[in-house]
């Protein structure tokens, strides 16, 4: 099959996936299988900018495109390693082919999916590393890198609250939440939250009552707090209190973890005042 041939057959089917990923009930499968057929085939045509090869204008709008939508897919997927994969191969676009191409409309948003993605499995050194490479003026003004730089904001001060309430429906409504994917992420970033505050719960606490914990974990529900209880092995005793299994404590006599259980709680409750 000559370039050209395969450049048609690339063009033609990211067409099909760019109509099936702009339905309002897309097909993730379809969209999947689609994706597939066009890393084959772009794979052919040497699309990646790092491999030296020539290539034209059209094929590089193709493969960027076509990545986008692979990287929203992986969210839709709730694909993290999909989603990092795409993101670092879109970086080459946007980053060394910014002059040779028109800036996507979907560039600062991915960016910051990115940022958000870092934050949530706790890689804070790579998320500054990121947010360094980015222009002055988009880290302050654009909606999408304001976002993860709050976020990662609220989480130096304690202010868990805030980051709940970030995932709320009224939140992406009024646009302080960008994009529906952010709220995959944000709750990928509750999670992360969620483990370090039960850790020092564990090692501050003999026995809580269920409810008083799950407000501590922003839970809501007395399934979600049974189902999250269950998951860290913690019992819930006939007198209705979670008893802690002592092998699951960790104990350090060298750390107060009561005095900074009792004030983070403090704080988070003067900051939801705040607010």
């Amino acid at each position: 099959m000559t370039r050209d041939s395969l450049v048609k057959t690339v063009v033609s089917t990211y067409e099909k996936l760019k109509t099936e990923w702009t339905k309002k009930n897309r097909n993730l499968d379809t969209c999947g299988k689609f994706l597939s057929d066009i890393k084959v085939e772009l794979t052919k045509l040497h699309f990646l900018p790092s491999m030296g090869h020539s290539v034209s204008k059209e094929e590089l709008l193709v493969a960027r495109n076509t990545l986008e939508i692979g990287a929203l897919w992986s969210i839709a997927n709730k694909d993290i390693p999909s989603f990092e994969r795409y993101i670092a191969m879109l970086k080459i676009y946007y980053m060394d082919y910014s002059e040779q191409l028109p800036e996507s409309a979907y560039m600062y948003e991915l960016l910051g999916l990115d940022l958000l993605c870092l934050l949530a499995q706790n890689k804070v050194g790579e998320f500054h590393t990121s947010l360094e490479h980015l222009p002055p003026p988009a880290v302050t003004d654009n909606v999408y890198i304001r976002h993860p730089v709050a976020m990662e904001q609220y989480l130096m001060e304690g202010a868990y609250n805030k980051i709940y309430l970030a995932k709320g429906e009224i939140y992406l409504a009024k646009g302080e939440v960008p994009a529906e994917g952010y709220k995959f992420f944000i709750e990928e970033l509750l999670s992360t939250i969620r483990e370090d505050i039960a850790d020092c719960v564990e090692n501050a606490y003999d026995r809580i009552r269920p409810e008083d914990i799950g407000k501590m974990l922003y839970l809501s529900g007395t399934k979600e707090i049974l189902e999250y209880c269950a998951q860290r092995g913690w019992e819930v005793a006939k007198d209705g209190y979670l008893q802690f299994k002592k092998e699951v404590r960790k104990n350090d006599d060298s750390i107060p973890s009561k005095e900074l259980a009792h004030q983070m709680i403090n704080y988070a409750r003067e900051m939801e005042q705040i607010v």
